[in-house]
Order: structure tokens, then C-alpha cells, then sequence
């Protein structure tokens, strides 16, 4: 994909269904944050999600997705050292387990987007930190999209906060613009330099999701071909929003 070609100004009547969209991705999350307790296994949660997405009038955005083969599930549960793209199935939640869960829904043509990490009963004091680091980070970056700066200001000062806690951010997997498809331009990194990249416009619409590990930035595939790891097996986090630009602060599309 040429991100710089796919980047598409919405309309106000774009961002107004964008925003339903993302009203109901909110819905399913907070269902499946619900649900989470030891026990549960990742498909009970897959099938929490869609049931509010297709109640709600619109589609699973992930089910039968693009990739190695069409994603098989609605929602992305991804446990412990896995970063982003589980699978749900049969495993079980446990205590001490922190989960990222990633969610699209489609409604009347336009993708709501968003990913939160949460914990199953007591933590370590490290997960807990990771945990509160990535969704600061995502925040961060909020605080810097607005009209005239550039993907770089995003980017760096996600980088910044992140490095700064001995926390890294992954250099392989990045935020993406979103409308019509899950996927458009611009493509924006949690990582970079400030004052660098595509400036962004009012009506551009983009899922910021800062994705951070604690041991190293280096990440691989597992042999379903898209879960994604951290190389060394240490703990990771996602936290995930849909923004558009606005005249002034950042619009968050995904919040209930």
C-alpha cells in the first residue's frame, strides 16, 4: 500500500457514522471486559463481542480479514508475551494474565477500531506498569494530532514516554488511518522523529495504537501465521483509539 496515496478527508457527516461505528466497537469491548475473570476462555470473549457488534447493526471488521488466510474470529485476544493478532479459542484466562483485546466493527460502511489491555485478577507490580505506560502513551499521542503538526510529533513522543519507563515500542507493527477501510493512510509509527513525516489535516481520521514490550522491541510470528510475540517471551500491551483531526484537540471516535 502507498500510505501517502490512500489518505481520505472525511466529511462531518463521515465522522458523525465514523463515530456511531466507534460507539459500538466501545459496546463490545466493554462487554468483553466484562467476561474477563479466570476461567473464560478467548472464544466465550469472541463471541461476547460480536453478539453487541451485531446487535448494535453493524459487522465484524476483523472476521475474515485479509492475511495468510481470512482471520477467523471477530476480536484479536492476545495473552501475555503475544502483542497483537491472537486467535481466540479454546485457551483459558488465568490469574495473573493480562490481555489485549483489539476490536473492529463496521457500521453503515465505515470501521470503528480500538484495543485495550486488561488484567485477570491480581498482577505483578511489572504488569501493571506496562499496562498503565501503554495507555498513557496512547493519550500522548492524542495530545499531539492536531491539525499542521506531523505523524513525527506523534510518533516521537509516544517513543519518548515509552523509552523513558525502560519500556519499548515495536518498530514492525504501526497506527494506520481508518474510514471506509480498517486500513488507509497515513500510516503512523510509535516511533520517530518530531517535526518529520505527513502533516496532518483536518478530516483525516487515523487508529492510534501504541503496541509496547517490556524486554525488547524485536517481535515474531507464531506458526498460525498471525499471532504475534515478543522474541524473547516478556510481556507486552496494546491500547488502541480512533481519532479524527479536528480544528482544535483530537475527536476520539471510539469512546462509549
Amino acid at each position: 500500500m502507498s500510505w501517502e496515496r490512500n489518505i481520505i478527508i472525511k466529511s462531518e457527516q463521515e465522522i458523525a457514522t465514523l463515530r456511531e461505528a466507534g460507539r459500538i466497537n466501545a459496546k463490545a469491548l466493554d462487554a468483553v471486559r466484562q467476561l474477563i475473570r479466570p476461567g473464560v476462555t478467548t472464544a466465550e470473549l469472541d463471541a461476547a463481542a460480536e453478539e453487541v457488534i451485531r446487535k448494535h447493526g453493524a459487522t465484524p471488521t476483523f472476521k475474515g480479514y485479509p492475511g495468510p488466510y481470512p482471520y477467523p474470529a471477530s476480536i484479536c485476544v492476545s495473552i501475555n508475551e503475544q502483542l497483537v493478532h491472537g486467535i481466540p479459542g479454546k485457551r483459558k484466562l488465568q490469574v495473573g494474565d493480562i490481555v489485549s483485546i483489539d476490536c473492529g466493527s463496521t457500521f453503515e460502511g465505515f470501521v470503528g477500531d480500538s484495543a485495550v489491555t486488561v488484567g485477570v485478577g491480581e498482577l505483578s507490580p511489572l504488569a501493571h506498569r506496562l499496562i498503565e505506560v501503554t495507555e498513557q502513551a496512547l493519550y500522548i499521542g492524542i495530545g499531539k494530532m492536531r491539525a499542521n503538526n506531523r505523524v513525527g510529533d506523534v510518533s516521537a513522543a509516544i517513543q519518548e514516554f515509552v523509552e523513558s519507563t525502560g519500556f519499548y515500542v515495536t518498530r514492525e507493527y504501526t497506527g494506520h488511518g481508518v474510514g471506509r477501510q480498517m486500513h488507509e493512510g497515513p500510516q503512523v509509527p510509535n516511533y520517530g522523529i518530531a517535526g518529520r513525516g505527513q502533516i496532518l489535516r483536518q478530516g483525516m481520521t487515523i487508529a492510534l495504537e501504541p503496541m509496547v514490550l517490556v524486554g525488547t522491541s524485536q517481535t515474531r510470528v507464531l506458526p498460525d501465521q498471525w499471532t504475534v510475540v515478543s522474541v524473547d517471551g516478556s510481556l507486552t500491551a496494546h491500547w488502541e483509539q480512533s481519532v479524527a483531526i479536528t480544528e482544535g484537540e483530537a475527536l476520539i471516535l471510539t469512546l462509549p
